[in-house]
């Protein structure tokens, strides 16, 4: 395996707060990696920083052999990052199907965005049964199928994934982190970010704990898993 996404000392601030404290790590090609942390960590930051949203002060990211640490987003997307915020944010007032052909803007071959919306509906078939809703009026286990959906319609080489699970069911979210699997058999590498660590380091081969905008603990899954104080601060120990 080679990294596909690789950190080095990233520091982000906003404005005079230091955000990220020159966290490094890396992810390789056909990874599941988790970054876990409490809430105001930095897990967020750092996915927004690694897909260009905002732009770090300093160190470096390098993605799919190229550093795009000072690119913009949109160039970071076509060079094949995917990113779910946070909050789903979907487009409210327009329908699946419109939602999930945003996902493709930057695809110029109809037959390909076709094909990928149909590999889309096959995963999340509930979709195939709303895409004439308006995104606004779906569930909230709804609205996360498709903004992983609309982020699947790029084809990424690597996906961010941002509390996928985040005021879901615990049915629903049995049924999100499946779909997760799914994803990744079929190819795509996941950066992780997720309120639920234990459910995050079932499926994921490492993990890193982030405290106060720094790496706290690098290690393989099981390993956290069985970290006393990972336990007591994360798992409910």
């Amino acid at each position: 395996m080679s990294a596909l996404l690789d950190i080095t000392d990233l520091d982000v601030r906003y404005g005079g707060i230091r955000a990220l404290h020159g966290i490094s790590l890396h992810v390789e090609e056909g990874e599941i990696v988790a970054l876990l942390g409490a809430n105001g960590a930095g897990k967020t930051t750092t996915l927004r920083a690694v897909s260009g949203l905002i732009r770090a002060h300093g160190g470096r990211i390098a993605f799919a052999g190229s550093d795009t640490s000072r690119r913009p987003a949109n160039e970071i997307a076509r060079i094949g990052l995917g990113h779910v915020p946070e909050g789903r944010r979907v487009f409210g007032r327009m329908n699946v199907r419109e939602n999930l052909e945003l996902g493709a803007y930057a695809v110029a071959s109809a037959k390909i965005v076709r094909e990928r919306f149909e590999e889309v509906l096959a995963i999340f078939p509930r979709l195939h049964e709303r895409l004439d809703q308006f995104a606004g009026t779906l569930s909230g286990g709804e609205q996360q199928m498709l903004a992983i959906g609309r982020a699947l319609m790029s084809a990424p080489r690597l996906l961010l994934l941002d509390e996928p699970s985040l005021g879901l069911s615990p049915l629903l979210v049995q049924t999100i982190f499946s779909v997760i699997r799914t994803i990744h058999a079929r190819g795509t590498t996941i950066l992780l970010v997720e309120q639920n660590a234990r459910q995050a380091l079932g499926i994921a081969s490492r993990g890193y704990v982030l405290e106060n905008g720094r790496i706290a603990r690098e290690d393989r899954a099981s390993n956290l898993l069985d970290d006393p104080a990972v336990v007591a601060a994360y798992l409910g120990g």
